[in-house]
């Protein structure tokens, strides 16, 4: 009531405040149904899949549909109809880290592939590191790129299987355009192509598509603003062509570096280009620092997205196989053996209705099993609903198979177990589910995997920051206009209610941070060497760099982060602060006040954590862009000073004031 009592009439009489309220309030009913139309719309557009298994695509129903699902070859007890290929991802050769992530690599291209001898390998992406040894910077390093080209070399892996290997965001750091000199994925990888490509794997029963869809910028700024990749329209039509040309066909397999939800591309979008296909491999996200060590999930049209561990920290690799054109996996660590991969009865989780014969598995004869070890195996046991029917036995190379009845499973969900061993006396225990019914008893996949795998997260990222932009400036705009009320009663809202009057009222306070706030929104975030040698701005909106354009979208998240972790608690601790020097505190007094020393300590501390966290931001600018994108930058470096003035302004300026018409009466 203190700071109340400072205040003079407010001018204006009651029927004229009415009116002024009634056309506010009626404008943000106005603007708040348009928010809602067009995030209703995006939520529309962007289907966020949280219940995929409700929209597996079945197929066709009717006769078309029992020849689909059913017609044969049925799997048996020979090595017919079937092959097996392995993704490795995330290799990061690295000159400063780990320096066994190399011989490891070696020793998988030599005995891992030799053991396994898979008719092709996808390396999808990141095969270097690219960092500097600090691990905040980003450059190509061309010893990095000799060393892997030396492993696949001396390893003679390229003479003995299809080594198919493409670019992740790593492989493109430091890259102003496929023709630089540092674009060393030209030189030393085996495969040499970039930009989406089709590759058609022959067999004696079948040709298989492995369709690349390639969204790495061609164009590659420094970390960390290509961690989303882009399809333009030209490699979507491609791709879409390619789509087209895979139906004739048995099954195709698309892959890349970057999960679909990952990707900025038009409509309809890469997953619904890629909606014929079995499943789409993938790597990048590192099973999230360890915190997802599984990420798979269906897309809304049926196609599996199976994102891969990393080979940098977690040593992990797939093996997949086509078995009467239905598609098995196993997921495995480096140096485990032995490596089983279970291919009839198909794990029902992973079944994909609309493009598999399905209903080849209900008139298979046998049990088919893939079994892999430096040792030779010595069994393979079998059990279907924890009851044992036999001992598999070898078909040729590493496929095990045992005679079985599927009649007596047509119902219902069922579990198969495979105990296999070897002749070191390892062991292995794989367990999965299946039906014979099709996709109807498919279990869902985990809600937060489908999340990550299959929500847009740059449209998610940039309503997110809209909304939080327009909630920052709307606020400051609102109380700048509002009239101050007569009476305030005590609590914490009216203080608060109090304290945003006092700070948008104020003219040095109100417009230093709606600049801010309009740098954030709109102005560049800084300008400096995005590439080396290569000047480009960074907004909010996307990146520019040399001429070229880069649209937004890790942009959208950190400029979210920006605004909710800087702007509005520097906004809220500026408000507080006014509250109590309208009170007639001053720094020193307040900090002496009885009973409050705990609740203030908190909120000092915590500004002063924030801060601390702006100048990080600034300390990584200039480590990552240079010195001129360091003193260039608005929305860091120059917010860092900004705030540190407003901060002291706020404690050493004259106590706020109220007049009459509701403004300051503090010198500004």
């Amino acid at each position: 009531m203190k700071l109340v009592a400072q205040c003079a009439s407010v001018i204006g009489d009651g029927n004229g405040n009415k009116r002024r309220m009634l056309k506010l309030f009626s404008a943000l009913v106005i603007i708040g149904l348009a928010l809602a139309c067009i995030t209703s719309w995006v939520l529309e557009k962007y289907d966020t899949s949280w219940h995929p298994k409700r929209r597996v695509q079945q197929p066709t129903t009717g006769d078309e549909r029992q020849d689909k699902v059913s017609s044969p070859p049925y799997p048996g007890c020979g090595m017919d109809n079937i092959f097996w290929f392995i993704q490795i991802s995330d290799i990061h050769i690295s000159r400063f880290h780990d320096p066994k992530r190399i011989p490891d690599f070696e020793k998988f291209c030599t005995d891992t592939i030799e053991v396994i001898k898979p008719d092709l390998v996808l390396a999808t992406g990141d095969l270097t590191d690219a960092k500097t040894e600090s691990k905040v910077g980003s450059l190509q390093h061309e010893v990095e790129w000799q060393a892997y080209h030396n492993v696949l070399k001396r390893s003679r892996v390229m003479e003995r299987t299809k080594w198919i290997d493409i670019r992740g965001n790593h492989d493109a750091f430091n890259i102003i355009s496929l023709d630089s000199v540092n674009n060393y994925f030209r030189k030393y990888s085996a495969n040499k192509k970039v930009g989406p490509f089709h590759y058609v794997h022959k067999t004696p029963f079948g040709n298989y598509s492995f369709i690349c869809a390639d969204a790495t910028l061609s164009t590659g700024p420094k970390r960390p603003y290509n961690f989303f990749g882009i399809l333009y329209q030209s490699q979507m039509d491609l791709l879409a062509t390619f789509q087209s040309e895979s139906l004739r066909n048995n099954q195709s397999i698309w892959f890349g570096h970057y999960t679909t939800s990952t990707i900025v591309s038009p409509p309809p979008g890469v997953r619904g280009v890629m909606s014929s296909a079995v499943a789409y491999l993938c790597g990048h996200l590192h099973t999230l620092g360890g915190l997802m060590p599984v990420l798979h999930s269906r897309h809304p049209e049926g196609t599996l997205e199976l994102e891969l561990g990393d080979w940098m920290d977690n040593r992990r690799y797939r093996v997949l196989a086509f078995d009467h054109d239905l598609l098995s996996f196993s997921d495995l660590k480096f140096g485990q053996w032995p490596a089983v991969l279970i291919t009839n009865p198909k794990e029902v989780q992973y079944l994909h209705p609309g493009v598999e014969p399905w209903g080849r598995i209900g008139k298979s004869t046998h049990i088919r099993i893939l079994a892999f070890s430096e040792a030779p195996i010595t069994a393979v046991h079998v059990s279907v609903d924890w009851e044992p029917i036999g001992t598999a036995h070898s078909a040729g190379g590493p496929l095990y198979v045992l005679l079985w009845k599927p009649s007596r499973y047509l119902t219902g969900l069922h579990t198969i177990q495979v105990k296999v061993e070897d002749s070191e006396g390892r062991a292995v225990v794989r367990e999965q589910h299946f039906t014979l019914e099709g996709g109807n008893l498919s279990p869902s996949f985990d809600l937060l995997q489908s999340f990550i795998l299959i929500t847009d997260h740059y449209i998610l990222a940039r309503v997110a920051f809209v909304l939080v932009m327009l909630l920052n400036i709307g606020v400051l705009v609102l109380f700048r206009f509002l009239s101050l009320p007569a009476r305030v009663s005590q609590g914490l809202p009216s203080q608060a209610y109090m304290s945003l009057h006092l700070l948008s009222k104020m003219d040095t306070f109100y417009y230093s941070l709606q600049l801010f706030n309009l740098c954030t929104a709109v102005g560049p975030w800084f300008i400096g060497e995005l590439i080396d040698g290569h000047i480009g701005a960074c907004f909010s909106f996307g990146v520019f760099i040399d001429g070229r354009f880069l649209e937004g979208s890790l942009t959208y998240v950190v400029g979210v982060l920006q605004v909710v972790f800087f702007n509005m608690p520097l906004t809220g601790y500026l408000c507080w602060s006014l509250h109590l020097r309208g009170h007639g505190s001053t720094f020193r007094s307040h900090l002496t006040r009885p009973g409050c020393h705990w609740s203030t300590a908190v909120v000092h501390l915590t500004m002063l954590l924030l801060l601390i966290w702006q100048a990080y931001s600034c300390n990584f600018l200039l480590q990552t862009y240079g010195p001129v994108a360091f003193l260039l930058s608005p929305v860091r470096t120059w917010a860092l000073g900004l705030s540190v003035v407003l901060l002291f302004r706020v404690w050493n300026g004259p106590a706020p004031r109220l007049r009459d018409n509701s403004k300051t009466s503090s010198p500004s």
